[in-house]
């Protein structure tokens, strides 16, 4: 995804390392750090000054990359102008673009919507211009390196031995504490992959300032994994069979649940039962940014 990445002002887009110390040379890049378009929900009040602030939710993204073609030979423009087109060709699925400027590497899905390439006396020279436009619809930026927290559920504590005997010996040891931390380093909201591991009954992660939860109303075996995607609102028991409809009266809709900014303290909870070792669940983000 970034392994041909080595400094400021380079990007990789479908294998292919674009920007400084390549032949593709950048001139300029539009977008990036600039907030997209917003949807603004504010209603103006029909009686006094002013208006009612509504929500802002943010639009698509789009890149606009201007650059040159400048090959160390001449003959081998025919071969860098062939790899650019096999990329940049229409796609319908969004691929990973990660650009790297200013220190800080970043990750966008995006698909290129525009190229152009003017067939000028510099294309004939082999060192055309040209310029790329991506539209990526999350127009947040993710760190590349995705997180990962798990934790199994809490065991209780065995409490005193009888007959008492002094000092007493409270043992506060437990194969699973039941609770999680997710850090969200970016300033945008964003959404996990939370996936619950068998054996249990009745899964449910929640946020503990917050109160919003996922609790679905489903039995899993030793081998069954629910896995619950929240930026695609789904909830798929072992990668095949849609769950969403066992999802209980206080699970909050998938995609309403976000990892805001900052530090997400999470409990993982289910049906009261035997403790087996084997029941946990994982979650996995990352901190995305405007």
């Amino acid at each position: 995804m970034d392994d041909l990445i080595t400094q400021d002002g380079q990007m990789q887009w479908g294998g292919l390392l674009l920007g400084e110390r390549t032949s593709y040379v950048g001139v300029q890049l539009t977008g990036w750090d600039d907030l997209p378009d917003m949807e603004n929900g504010t209603v103006a009040m029909p009686t006094q000054h002013g208006a009612w602030p509504g929500p802002l939710l943010a639009g698509t993204r789009a890149l606009t990359w201007d650059f040159r073609i400048l090959p160390s030979r001449r003959q081998d423009f025919p071969l860098l102008l062939d790899r650019l087109r096999r990329v940049t060709g229409v796609r319908q699925e969004e691929q990973p673009l990660v650009i790297q400027l200013a220190g800080a590497r970043r990750l966008m899905w995006a698909r290129v919507t525009k190229r152009a390439l003017t067939a000028d006396r510099t294309y004939t020279r082999g060192e055309p211009t040209g310029s790329l436009v991506w539209e990526a619809s999350d127009p947040r930026r993710y760190e590349v390196t995705q997180r990962v927290a798990k934790t199994r559920l809490p065991r209780a504590e065995p409490g005193l031995a009888w007959p008492l005997t002094w000092p007493l010996d409270w043992d506060s040891t437990k194969a699973g504490d039941g609770w999680l931390e997710a850090e969200n380093t970016g300033e945008a909201a964003t959404h996990p992959v939370v996936v619950f591991h068998g054996p249990l009954k009745l899964p449910a992660l929640i946020d503990e300032e917050s109160g919003r939860a996922l609790e679905y109303a489903v039995a899993l075996g030793p081998d069954d994994t629910l896995t619950v995607d929240c930026a695609a609102g789904t909830a798929v028991l072992n990668w095949s069979a849609s769950r969403l409809d066992t999802a209980t009266a206080r699970s909050a809709p998938e995609r309403t649940f976000t990892l805001e900014p900052g530090l997400t303290r999470l409990r993982f909870s289910a049906e009261p039962g035997p403790y087996d070792p084997r029941a946990s669940v994982s979650i996995f983000w990352r901190s995305a940014f405007w």
